[in-house]
């Protein structure tokens, strides 16, 4: 959902750059879990407002800048159970992850290692024999199918 960029003010307050669609989506939560791999820790957000494109916000706990800054460079996440559920044709991005990506003539290009938030377009990196940047737009991506894993698109082989 985002990542801890570094303390914000002298009152433990953190500054967060989220991966949420609007900033102020990740301030909703009640609850955010920190860490940089699995165990995370579990706090209470006793205060969180977007400012600008990032997300500021006071955690339970954390009492001054120096606790803030040991967070930075954590992620922070919420239970799956909590995200709203993917409207008609949504995805959330660690679902894409992973997805093998196939064109129409059926060349497998590999499968998907991360996606790119450009600002016009999210970009699809996808890794086969080589690295493919393939842009997430409804002309490209004609289907995607999380049961089977894969993602149809047309997109040709020397492109």
């Amino acid at each position: 959902m985002g990542r801890v960029t570094g303390p914000f003010g002298v009152l433990g307050w953190i500054k967060v750059h989220p991966y949420t669609e609007k900033a102020a989506g990740l301030a909703r939560y009640r609850r955010w879990w920190l860490g940089r791999e699995a165990p995370y820790t579990g706090y209470e957000v006793v205060e969180a407002r977007a400012h600008g494109a990032a997300v500021v916000a006071k955690l339970a706990g954390i009492e001054d800048r120096d606790e803030a800054a040991k967070l930075k460079g954590q992620w922070v996440v919420v239970p799956r159970g909590e995200l709203p559920r993917p409207g008609k044709d949504e995805y959330y991005w660690v679902d894409l992850i992973g997805l093998t990506v196939v064109n129409t003539e059926g060349v497998r290009f590999g499968t998907v290692k991360t996606l790119l938030e450009t600002g016009a377009n999210d970009v699809l990196v996808v890794q086969g024999e080589r690295e493919r940047l393939i842009p997430f737009i409804r002309q490209v991506i004609l289907d995607v199918d999380l049961t089977a894993g894969t993602i149809r698109v047309d997109w040709g082989v020397d492109y």
